[in-house]
């Protein structure tokens, strides 16, 4: 998984080195967000929890997360996004209560997310790189055609 590090505020960077992927669940779980950063930052700790009661069971976590986030008053106006994984699966989340579960393995969110999933189907069509190599690269792709998306790339593994 890969994000890159750009943080805007309209159309000013605030910030170009934030890390928008983490390790969650003793390292076993990698999730990555887009969006408002607090609203991302609440999600991202209610997720943990959810990983918490759930013994890591990344499925059951998910669906308790995005029922939260749904049905929830206050979290149903964040406006943010989540990529999560672990080595055997990986869920795209949304607040309107989706959980997907990408072709491919590749799954993209945020401004350049177009750009970079385009990048990363072509790449792993026709490289025989590692994914963590293809995430970053196709990150860096987008970078150079989005103005929201920088080239200071996170990138975190599991079993690679």
């Amino acid at each position: 998984m890969a994000g890159d590090g750009q943080v805007t505020l309209g159309n000013q960077i605030i910030k170009a080195g934030a890390r928008k992927v983490r390790r969650l669940y003793k390292g076993s779980v990698l999730a990555g967000f887009a969006g408002s950063t607090a609203d991302a930052m609440t999600l991202l700790e209610r997720f943990e929890s959810r990983l918490e009661e759930n013994s890591g069971d990344l499925m059951r976590s998910a669906v308790a997360m995005v029922k939260e986030w749904r049905t929830d008053r206050a979290l149903r106006r964040l406006e943010a996004m989540m990529i999560v994984a672990d080595a055997k699966l990986s869920l795209l989340l949304s607040g309107a209560g989706d959980i997907l579960e990408p072709e491919n393995n590749i799954a993209a969110i945020g401004s350049g997310s177009g750009f970079a999933q385009a990048a990363g189907m072509a790449l792993l069509e026709t490289s025989d790189w590692a994914p963590s190599k293809i995430a970053k690269r196709s990150i860096e792709i987008a970078s150079e055609i989005c103005i929201y998306t920088d080239s200071i790339v996170t990138v975190e593994a599991i079993g690679e």
